[in-house]
């Protein structure tokens, strides 16, 4: 089964987001707006279990931390794809790394860049003049993250969340 990794922030911001997604991203009925923190990856059955409790334990040891958006940018020009930038703060960062070591499948397709899609798939002017309207735009959103979501595919597409993992902050 294919699974991934997300923080979903609070309603706020997911409002914020989805006042662009359902216009511009196409995945917008597949998953609510969300910070990825593992790319998907594929697991069995007998591995999920060896997972959930690794994933416990870094929940354990993580301590909520700040999740601030003043802006947007995008992965242009290899995609048109723009996003809510999320401050790649410290813990935030410490997390993604130990969510790619120990147990869990280690590979990166990408370097860690914390954000929320808001806008991906655009044709070349479209993105233009959304990028190019966003930009300008300041935005001030801020919460603390206190948990992150084990994910799971399903067969049509959609992601559902699989389990929630609440930080504790307890040290190493």
């Amino acid at each position: 089964m294919r699974y991934g990794i997300a923080i979903f922030p609070e309603k706020k911001i997911q409002d914020t987001a989805n006042s662009y997604r359902k216009r511009y991203d196409p995945h917008y009925a597949l998953i609510p707006p969300h910070i990825t923190l593992k790319e998907p990856f594929d697991a069995s059955d007998d591995d999920i279990d060896a997972i959930v409790s690794e994933l416990r334990d870094v929940a354990r040891k993580t301590r909520p931390f700040p999740l601030q958006i003043n802006k947007v940018s995008s992965f242009s020009p290899v995609t048109n794809t723009i996003y809510l930038k999320v401050e790649p703060v410290a813990e935030l960062v410490k997390l993604n790394e130990r969510l790619h070591s120990g147990k869990l499948p280690q590979e990166k397709t990408y370097s860690f860049v914390p954000h929320i899609t808001i806008a991906q798939k655009l044709s070349h002017d479209e993105y233009s003049d959304v990028f190019g309207s966003l930009k300008m735009q300041n935005f001030n959103l801020q919460q603390t993250a206190d948990r992150f979501q084990l994910m799971y595919q399903l067969e049509n597409g959609a992601w559902t969340v699989y389990e929630t993992f609440t930080f504790s902050g307890e040290q190493e």
